[in-house]
C-alpha cells in the first residue's frame, strides 16, 4: 500500500516501510525492543529520526523493518543508497539514533 509517498507492506509478520519499492537495505543496523502494538507507527517514527541523521547523505532513501520475534520487537533499519557514500560513518550515525535512550523512549510511547 502506497501512503503519502511512503510503501508500507506486511507479509508473515513483517512490516516494510520504505520511500522507493521495491525496499533495499543497502546500510542497515538492527536493534531489539519490547513488543509494540502499531508496528506502523513505530516504523515512521523511526524513519523521522533516521532521515534527520541522514538527510545530508547523497542518494539515501530511508527503510524500516519491523518484525514480533520471541516476545521482541526486531527493529531493521537503514535504507537505500545511490551512489558512494562513507558507509562505515553511515552505519556510525544508523547506530547512534538507534541506539539513543531518548529515542527507544518515545518510539515505544508513540507505538503502544
Amino acid at each position: 500500500m502506497r501512503r503519502r509517498g511512503w510503501h508500507t507492506q506486511e507479509l508473515q509478520g513483517e512490516l516494510i516501510l520504505a520511500r522507493r519499492w521495491p525496499a533495499r537495505f543497502d546500510l542497515s543496523v538492527e536493534t531489539r525492543l519490547p513488543p509494540v502494538g502499531r508496528k506502523a507507527r513505530l516504523a515512521h517514527q523511526v524513519r523521522q529520526d533516521l532521515w534527520r541523521a541522514l538527510q545530508s547523505l547523497r542518494g539515501f532513501s530511508p527503510c524500516v523493518s519491523v518484525t514480533e520475534e520471541a516476545g521482541a520487537t526486531l527493529l531493521r533499519a537503514g535504507g537505500q543508497l545511490d551512489g558512494a557514500a562513507p558507509r562505515a560513518q553511515a552505519e556510525a550515525r544508523l547506530v547512534a539514533v538507534l541506539g539513543d535512550p531518548r529515542n527507544r523512549a518515545r518510539w515505544l510511547r508513540w507505538a503502544r
